[in-house]
């Protein structure tokens, strides 16, 4: 299937160019999605569908980890007896 072949140089610098964008925008936004719905979609069809899905893991990931290190660890039986 041509959908399988390795992307190439080009193809992978635009995927990558529409994925900054669109996580910028979200950064800019507060994650708020709705307002980056443009830049989501360029993204998802500049990139393979197995790409969106990792960055977009990669993503939460990411935030999850600047979150433990902005907030520091609660753990999760805690967090409603602060």
């Amino acid at each position: 299937a041509a959908g399988m072949a390795a992307p190439t140089m080009e193809e992978r610098k635009a995927c990558w160019g529409a994925r900054d964008e669109f996580w910028q925008c979200l950064d800019s936004h507060g994650d708020d999605a709705a307002k980056c719905e443009k830049l989501r979609r360029a993204f998802e069809s500049r990139c393979p569908q197995q790409w969106v899905k990792h960055f977009d893991k990669k993503r939460d990931f990411l935030k999850y980890k600047k979150k433990l290190e902005t907030e520091g660890y609660h753990p999760p039986e805690a967090a409603g007896k602060s």
